[in-house]
């Protein structure tokens, strides 16, 4: 088993900056790669960014990086993304997840692709 802990959310005022992180531990050796989803009430989990376990490729949705980068600390087997320029549409209830293996050449990018989740920490953008 993968556990994974977010942690870095909370209330910004749009046009701010978070970080927001995610520590995974247990059988890590399983991992290939981290991803970030982010999740609005009444919307399906969307797909932020993933970067594989070394830390070598990183991967974005069709639409692009934005103000959004996904990073890796290979020593603290964390995954940080970024987020900058922040908008009240930004807000979610943002999920770190971890995946053993994919199919999309494009990289893992759907949430089939991951096999364990984190709990999920809250973004709020004040406006």
């Amino acid at each position: 088993q993968v556990q994974l802990a977010e942690s870095g959310g909370g209330l910004v005022q749009a046009g701010g900056s978070l970080r927001l992180s995610c520590a995974a531990s247990g059988r890590t050796f399983s991992i290939y790669a981290m991803g970030w989803f982010r999740q609005a009430p009444g919307k399906e989990r969307e797909f932020v960014a993933a970067i594989s376990w070394g830390g070598t490729t990183s991967y974005y949705p069709d639409s692009g990086k934005g103000r959004f980068t996904i990073s890796r600390d290979n020593a603290k087997n964390t995954v940080y993304l970024q987020m900058s320029s922040l908008k009240p549409e930004d807000a979610a209830v943002y999920y770190c997840a971890a995946s053993r293996s994919w199919a999309d050449a494009l990289g893992p990018r759907s949430v089939s692709d991951y096999d364990y989740w984190g709990q999920g920490t809250q973004v709020t953008v004040s406006s």
